[in-house]
């Protein structure tokens, strides 16, 4: 990763134990951070968990990308810290976004787990931010680790001491569970077995969401925020869907994601293929010019997404990476400030469907049969 972006890199268990890593050491503690409400809800918590507030951005309906024009110059001046998103692969606008940090002394720190292949401007997303943290979890599919890229080579030992003082040891049992995993999942999906397992993982508290955001519990997490940032208060919500994005990998986690990882190039050209196939449906929104990007999900815009869901459902195709209703909205004042233009992106996340691109053309079959309709612009119909 080194050589593709030309930056130095640090591998880390998880994306978002780099995260919290960069939102420590480049925002002042009680710091104010400009993100996107359509976003993972644990990404909100590893934003608390570093001691700093979130502020929702106004997005832009197509996309879901931060839109800056909209956000009033009083909430700028007030940032410590502008957090992308990227969401699904779809840029946020980094050279406009790197010159208002430059603008205001501030660092921009790029969240890039969807982004592993995404261009824009003619050069690769994480690299405009002070530091831009990856995910080998989504595109190479290697269920762990991740990687912290930074702008400014020296910091890399400061930085790789903070990530070693978070680490929790390796446990045998992680090791095993990791190695058998796909294996597992394969065998329940080949006998149709998936409703019954996740019966399971609830039974037995391996499955922490109910829908589509986790349960919030306010008052335990205003407890957390008056014990002050750390990870340790804020762990019943950062670790939700990766219990040990702590933990040092072992040799079988390292092993098999540097084999996934080795054949990166292969699957870009896989999801760029997808990801041009179902932006010629007309659920998808117009693309932007230049070159298809390796989307990791194409948010296809459809009236009735649950209607949509079930449909997928039926052709056994999950629709996971849903982020509804806006974190402003699940989080109410009290944890985040509100986008100063919230309809955006409420109607964005209620209508974006995102489509696996390597199953393209399943998902097309599954729409089309369905009788999905696509959404109307905001602002028509009642929207």
């Amino acid at each position: 990763m080194r050589r593709r972006l030309g930056r130095e890199c640090l591998y880390v268990p998880s994306c978002r134990l780099g995260l919290y890593v960069a939102l420590r050491h480049w925002c002042p503690p009680g710091g104010r951070v400009l993100m996107s409400p359509v976003n993972d809800d644990v990404i909100m918590f590893v934003v608390l968990a570093a001691g700093l507030r979130p502020v929702q951005a106004p997005l832009n309906a197509r996309d879901g990308s931060i839109d800056p024009a909209a956000v009033p110059e009083s909430d700028w001046r007030g940032l410590s810290a502008v957090l992308t998103t990227n969401l699904y692969g779809n840029p946020d606008p980094a050279p406009e976004l790197r010159s208002r940090c430059d603008a205001l002394g501030i660092p921009l720190i790029e969240d890039a787990a969807h982004a592993i292949g995404t261009e824009v401007a003619g050069r690769a997303v994480g690299t405009f931010g002070d530091a831009a943290v990856f995910s080998l979890s989504k595109h190479v599919g290697a269920k762990t680790g991740g990687f912290l890229a930074m702008a400014d080579p020296a910091l890399r030992t400061e930085l790789a001491a903070a990530r070693d003082a978070l680490l929790e040891p390796a446990a045998l049992t992680a090791e095993l569970t990791y190695a058998l995993r796909p294996y597992a999942e394969a065998g329940v999906r080949g006998l149709r077995l998936v409703r019954a397992a996740r019966g399971l993982l609830r039974a037995v508290g391996a499955e922490e969401r109910r829908g589509i955001r986790m349960e919030l519990r306010p008052g335990e997490l205003k407890e957390a925020l008056a014990e002050g940032p750390g990870l340790d208060g804020f762990d019943s919500w950062v670790r939700v869907d990766m219990r040990r994005y702590r933990v040092t990998p072992g040799r079988l986690r390292l092993g098999r994601t540097e084999r996934l990882l080795s054949g990166l190039d292969p699957l870009l050209a896989a999801h760029r293929a997808g990801t041009e196939r179902l932006l010629a449906t007309r659920w998808a929104a117009p693309a932007a010019p230049g070159p298809v990007r390796p989307l990791f999900r194409v948010p296809l815009l459809v009236a009735d997404r649950d209607a949509a869901v079930a449909a997928l459902a039926r052709r056994r195709i999950t629709t996971g990476y849903l982020y509804d209703p806006p974190l402003d909205v699940y989080a109410g004042d009290v944890f985040t400030d509100a986008s100063p233009r919230p309809a955006p992106a409420a109607w964005f996340a209620r209508h974006a469907l995102p489509a696996d691109p390597l199953r393209a053309r399943q998902v097309i079959a599954a729409l089309d049969e369905s009788g999905a309709e696509p959404a109307s612009p905001p602002g028509h119909d009642g929207d």
